[in-house]
């Protein structure tokens, strides 16, 4: 009967390194040489970034990373501001974005850009008795709210909106981002559009002076605070409030009518994106025409170094392509809208 290394390990058919010193060697340097091969031939690629695309994101780098076990890809959802920042530090591979350069910015930094999905910024609010779609909130008013000139849920502006709703006397929390944020300047971009008077008093940007209002930090810490205060309202991307079951209000958009969040009308505004005539894929898709538009629509990014190596490139443009191809599914089961294939295609040469 054979020794049972025999049978564990073939190698130790009749091998003992105290007889033969020179066969152990051979082993030890083969040994090295089957390791070296195998870091060589892994790539672990790390991206930071917004906070938007995060939920999708997360899906992507899980389901490409177990996919494809030579190549490992991970995203720590940061915010965007946090995220260009490690970009143009080259910390990470690669950046997600919310907040898009423009292509004079873009050649400033050395970076370059590309839009990766479309989807919704909603309103989320906590108002006793008022459920999902419930609410309805005109642009005067929602500026006004984030301006603090109206304070009370049961304020005449409000109850002329909603005569069916039972509004009670309740203070109106303002709920916003606390740190610099993609989702932020796309609130703040359709604000800037919707009130002259935000537009010169606060404007717009990833980062801005809130005339009133608590922060939280990213998403999750928005729909957090909403969650716990009674009369609060915030605005967050659409999954985040699907996932925290926090009822979202209905808004009025460019041609006047009260539209309820949903895919259908994501993909509605994202039908105004002319990626064509998009000097360095800049777009916004606030406040964009369409009787089933909604107002606040956005797009989210990745920023690339310029100077990425090629085999490194080559490895981040399979996964990305495979984004959206395979990951389109995905996006959508997420309640995203996924850029159409003839867009991926104008993309394509980008990366």
């Amino acid at each position: 009967m054979p020794a049972p290394d025999s049978i564990s390990n073939p190698l130790a058919v009749n091998f003992n390194p105290k007889h033969d010193p020179i066969m152990l060697k051979k082993l030890f340097i083969l040994a090295l040489g089957l390791s070296s091969m195998s870091q060589a031939n892994d790539s672990t690629f790390t991206g930071a970034g917004a906070s938007f695309p995060a939920p999708v994101y997360r899906q992507w780098t899980y389901s490409y990373s177990n996919a494809h076990p030579g190549t490992q890809i991970t995203y720590q959802s940061l915010g965007s501001g946090a995220g260009l920042n490690q970009i143009k530090a080259g910390t990470v591979d690669f950046a997600g974005t919310d907040n898009p350069l423009t292509l004079e910015q873009q050649e400033e930094f050395g970076l370059i850009q590309f839009p990766m999905l479309t989807g919704g910024v909603v309103v989320i609010v906590n108002i006793p008795g008022v459920k999902d779609g419930q609410l309805k909130l005109s642009k005067d008013v929602l500026a006004r709210i984030y301006l603090g000139e109206i304070t009370y849920w049961n304020d005449a502006a409000i109850r002329a909106l909603n005569p069916k709703l039972r509004l009670p006397k309740l203070k109106i929390t303002v709920v916003r981002r606390s740190d610099s944020s993609g989702t932020s300047f796309i609130f703040t971009n359709y604000l800037s559009k919707i009130s002259q008077k935000w537009k010169n008093t606060v404007g717009q940007g990833s980062s801005v002076k809130w005339p009133v209002g608590i922060g939280g930090q990213k998403n999750p810490g928005v729909c957090n605070n909403v969650a716990k205060i009674k009369g609060s309202i915030g605005y967050t991307e659409y999954t985040y409030a699907v996932e925290a079951h926090l009822p979202c209000a209905c808004l009025e958009n460019a041609d006047g009518q009260f539209i309820v969040p949903s895919q259908e009308s994501f993909s509605a505004a994202a039908a105004c994106a002319d990626w064509q005539n998009a000097p360095g894929f800049y777009m916004e898709l606030t406040n964009v025409p369409g009787a089933k538009s909604w107002p606040i629509t956005g797009v989210t990014y990745i920023l690339m170094r310029k100077d990425t190596p090629s085999a490194e490139r080559a490895a981040l443009k399979d996964y990305f392509i495979w984004c959206y191809t395979d990951g389109a599914a995905k996006a959508t089961e997420l309640n995203y809208v996924a850029l159409p294939q003839e867009v991926v295609k104008f993309i394509e040469p980008t990366l």
